[in-house]
């Protein structure tokens, strides 16, 4: 996998024509992510675009749609497409989600998607699923991808493995890495701990000193609506304080990773996106300066 040290943001198309401008003095992303969906179909002007930006800046390509925790297994026609994409640009990193999306709601009945990021049971036979899925991903690709770890609005009842202890066996046994979505685990601590931000927080934190940080190869930081009585990963907004907070303790434990700012609703003008950036490059930076003086 390439190490990217430094922080990025996600290219949505509202923000293509500025973006894709000749480069001015201002901050500008180290490398910039793409949703992989929005560019399977064949020519137009989206694959031009996502040309253009391959050429400015390191690519990532992070899917929505592989459901690789399906039972039901990979549409093969989705992977061939992926494949072709993967082929045309050659991203820096290859990524989607711990989840199932593909069911069949008969036995033998015809497989459908459900459309959705929907969460799955963390147990062995759920593990057998996902690591042959990934499996299955990476042989097709001729590479690692990166699997994100899930906001989910409800656990199962059957669930018996921690979660990173879940994460950990399937990059163990599948080769992959992990993409740790720092505000996914703000969102699920959140909805664990009601009401009391701080123990949120301190779940949060110690999620990630769980985790395996040798197969940690990317962290997303968003921001989400807590303004109900289920908070919502929507990614529609700044990267709240409490995400801040977490990120700096991530990058204590897991030391820098390529970093990306997520904003898929409510827009902000591009200028905004590439300051959350900035924010990012600088706890990064601080991060390696304070590793430094430690090792002297």
């Amino acid at each position: 996998m390439a190490a990217l040290r430094h922080a990025g943001v996600g290219l949505r198309h509202a923000h293509h024509g500025q973006a894709l401008q000749p480069p001015g003095d201002g901050p500008a992303p180290a490398f910039v992510e793409v949703h992989a969906e929005n560019f399977f179909a064949d020519g137009g002007a989206a694959l031009q675009d996502l040309d253009a930006a391959r050429a400015a800046w390191p690519l990532s390509l992070h899917g929505v749609g592989l459901g690789l925790g399906s039972a039901a297994g990979i549409d093969a026609w989705h992977l061939d497409r992926l494949a072709r994409l993967v082929e045309r640009c050659d991203p820096v990193l290859v990524s989607d989600h711990a989840c199932f999306g593909r069911v069949a709601l008969h036995p033998g009945g015809p497989v459908l998607h459900g459309a959705d990021l929907l969460p799955i049971a963390f147990t062995p036979a759920s593990l057998d699923i996902l690591a042959g899925n990934v499996a299955r991903v990476q042989d097709r690709l001729h590479r690692p991808i990166l699997v994100e770890n899930l906001a989910a609005c409800l656990r199962w009842a059957d669930d018996s493995l921690d979660e990173p202890v879940f994460l950990n066996t399937l990059a163990r046994r599948s080769g992959c890495g992990l993409l740790l979505d720092v505000n996914n685990l703000v969102v699920n601590a959140h909805n664990d701990h009601p009401g009391d931000l701080a123990q949120a927080e301190a779940a949060a934190c110690a999620w990630i000193d769980r985790i395996d940080a040798a197969v940690v190869g990317e962290l997303h930081l968003a921001g989400h609506d807590a303004g109900g009585d289920l908070v919502i990963d929507d990614h529609g907004s700044a990267v709240p304080a409490v995400v801040w907070r977490v990120f700096a303790h991530a990058l204590r434990r897991l030391g820098p990773r390529p970093t990306l700012i997520e904003w898929d609703l409510h827009l902000p003008p591009w200028p905004v996106l590439l300051a959350e950036a900035v924010q990012a490059q600088a706890l990064i930076d601080a991060c390696t300066a304070g590793a430094a003086e430690t090792a002297r």
